[in-house]
């Protein structure tokens, strides 16, 4: 059996639950075997860099990288959707997966742009029950 770490925290604090997601997926970003594994991995370290952003939950679908105030299974989705193309850019999108928002060369400018646009007075992630 191979441990990844999500969820293998004690009870259920959403603080420890909220990290321990950002450190599965910061190591799935590490072991992918994908050309754009890269890129990816830059995506997801630099939200994760972003107190603002590595204070949510953060999810993924298809790839994009997504943020909620609660964790799993009632996620709560807040802020806009981040992707990594295997052309090397970002994309920063108020829907799924379209970049509506902006394209960037680095990841650090599409994370910088996320942050702007979250909602003032987020608090701290709750369980999502």
């Amino acid at each position: 059996m191979h441990l990844t770490g999500r969820f293998e925290g004690p009870g259920h604090d959403p603080a420890r639950l909220t990290e321990s997601e950002w450190q599965s997926m910061r190591q799935e970003a590490r072991e992918l075997e994908y050309v754009w594994q890269e890129t990816y991995q830059a995506l997801i370290e630099a939200a994760h860099a972003e107190p603002a952003l590595r204070a949510l939950y953060p999810f993924t679908s298809h790839w994009a990288l997504r943020f909620s105030t609660t964790t799993r299974p009632r996620l709560t989705i807040v802020g806009p959707c981040l992707t990594a193309g295997n052309d090397g850019m970002y994309g920063v999108g108020r829907g799924f997966i379209t970049p509506d928002l902006g394209r960037f060369v680095t990841a650090h400018e599409a994370v910088q742009l996320a942050v702007r646009r979250l909602p003032p007075g987020l608090g701290p992630v709750a369980l999502g029950e």
